[in-house]
């Protein structure tokens, strides 16, 4: 075998040896050679992309049409342009945001909001009228009643607080509460009737009391407990258990 040969098979093995090394080269650059105009090759992966300015219709890159006061985006769907802050996308065009007065444009830049102590109406920001009583909210859109006072149509009345009673913080319900000890009753609060050796429970169910360690409720009384031979009161203390190894048959502890 001449060295001609000889240096040809070499260059053979040298390219097979690049390909198997490289699975992706001969397709690198098949794609390479169909890149279209205002194109370009893929950093990563195979295949083609259009230079900024350009997008994709088919097989080719066409020439992105920016309108007056837009600017190319950094993303290859879409339109490829986005109006500019103070302007808003209309059709094929970019116009002007028209802020009304006692309003500004919103951080967006595509669309306004009111004022404080203005309210959006048909375009427009019209003063928000506070009624007696109240003040403008926290994000100054609407008004509140002040502490005592709830809202009727578009005026504050104030909240009638039964004797023995207080105002609450919630905007729902009477707006009131009774003091401990009593309990609502239509428009009032009525003390609840404690028996001798009970205590108040604030629930607004239920008798509102509930009788002490070793007394049992019987027909609105507490009644002590009395413990049979080898027994004791058990874990809620107004009844009782036997003790062990006992068994309770009725009201006695009996061995087993």
């Amino acid at each position: 075998m001449n060295d001609t040969r000889r240096r040809a098979r070499w260059h053979t093995w040298l390219l097979l040896g690049t390909l198997s090394a490289n699975p992706g080269f001969l397709l690198a650059q098949g794609d390479a050679a169909g890149v279209p105009e205002n194109a370009r090759a893929r950093t990563y992966g195979t295949g083609w992309e259009c230079e900024p300015g350009y997008q994709r219709v088919g097989g080719a890159c066409a020439a992105i049409e920016l309108p007056a006061n837009a600017l190319l985006t950094s993303v290859s769907y879409g339109r490829g342009w986005e109006c500019r802050h103070g302007y808003r996308a209309n059709a094929a065009a970019c116009v002007a945001v028209d802020v009304p007065m006692n309003a500004y444009l919103d951080s967006a830049g595509d669309g306004w909001k009111c004022n404080r102590g203005y309210r959006s109406r048909s375009g427009e920001c019209t003063v928000i009228a506070v009624p007696a009583n109240a003040y403008l909210n926290a994000t100054g859109s609407d008004w509140d009643c002040d502490r005592g006072y709830r809202p009727t149509g578009e005026t504050c009345v104030a909240i009638s607080v039964p004797r023995n009673g207080y105002l609450t913080n919630v905007s729902y319900g009477a707006g009131w509460a009774c003091d401990r000890g009593y309990r609502a009753t239509g428009a009032d609060c009525m003390a609840v009737p404690v028996p001798a050796n009970a205590y108040f429970v604030d629930a607004s169910y239920g008798t509102g009391w509930k009788c002490e360690r070793g007394y049992a409720e019987v027909d609105g009384a507490c009644i002590a407990v009395r413990l049979p031979t080898n027994a004791h009161l058990d874990y809620a203390g107004n009844a009782w258990d036997c003790d062990r190894p006992y068994r309770r048959e009725r009201d006695s502890c009996i061995l087993p």
